[in-house]
């Protein structure tokens, strides 16, 4: 399913329906603060992974509550929130991989409606361990809109951070698969508030946390040129 709790918090603590502060914009990588602190927070999830020493772990511990001040002093989010936030990722610190689908019909594009939110995106989101990705673009699609797709080419393999998205705490790649599909009735059970297809001149507003406007332009013109390259970054 859509990425609802972890994405949710960081969508809604630096990037959403919260402010967020943009001083020292990197078009690339996002605020300077942000790159710093996602980089204390690496360094902060590495050690606490591997340590075995007490003083160090301490060290660690020290380090992720200052990659949290640093998120909670660039936004309304309290240091609670920005803690609560980082102390849910462990293991070695690694990209997320969110998994989204182009779905066409007639010339128009698959969008869902988020649930609460009232914006549209393009079906996805994160891929689970074991999963290969193209099955991760069909259940997500399946889950958000009730059609069953089958995936048939990579349009794009994106670094989040480079393409205009509000910042978010995570180091994000976003995979979007170009979809057919399988049955033109589609189930009802969704965990998505709709789903509709619209025409390139009659996009509604998106969810541009998740996708933006230059993105679904951009399949527009895979789809009517299939010979087109994958996009990368």
């Amino acid at each position: 399913m859509e990425q609802h709790g972890v994405e949710d918090c960081a969508r809604d603590f630096v990037g959403g329906r919260r402010s967020i502060a943009t001083r020292d914009e990197d078009k690339h990588s996002g605020p300077q603060w942000l790159r710093w602190s996602r980089r204390l927070q690496a360094i902060a999830q590495d050690g606490l992974t591997y340590t075995t020493d007490d003083y160090d772990r301490g060290r660690y511990e020290q380090l992720r509550e200052l990659a949290a001040e640093i998120f909670a002093a660039h936004s309304t989010g309290t240091l609670e929130e920005a803690s609560d936030l980082l102390a849910l990722e462990t293991g070695p610190a690694t990209p997320k991989v969110d998994v989204r689908a182009a779905v066409f019909r007639e010339g128009r594009i698959l969008l869902v409606k988020e649930a609460g939110e009232g914006d549209w995106s393009l079906p996805g989101g994160w891929a689970d361990i074991g999963e290969p990705l193209s099955e991760a673009a069909s259940r997500e699609t399946l889950e958000e809109s009730g059609y069953r797709v089958r995936p048939v080419r990579l349009l794009a393999a994106y670094d989040r951070d480079r393409h205009g998205h509000p910042p978010i705490p995570y180091h994000v790649y976003k995979l979007v698969f170009l979809c057919e599909i399988l049955d033109e009735t589609p189930s009802s059970d969704v965990d998505t508030d709709g789903a509709q297809f619209f025409g390139e001149q009659e996009l509604p507003e998106l969810s541009v946390s998740r996708v933006i406007p230059a993105q679904i332009e951009r399949f527009f013109e895979h789809h009517r040129n299939p010979t087109l390259p994958t996009d990368f970054d």
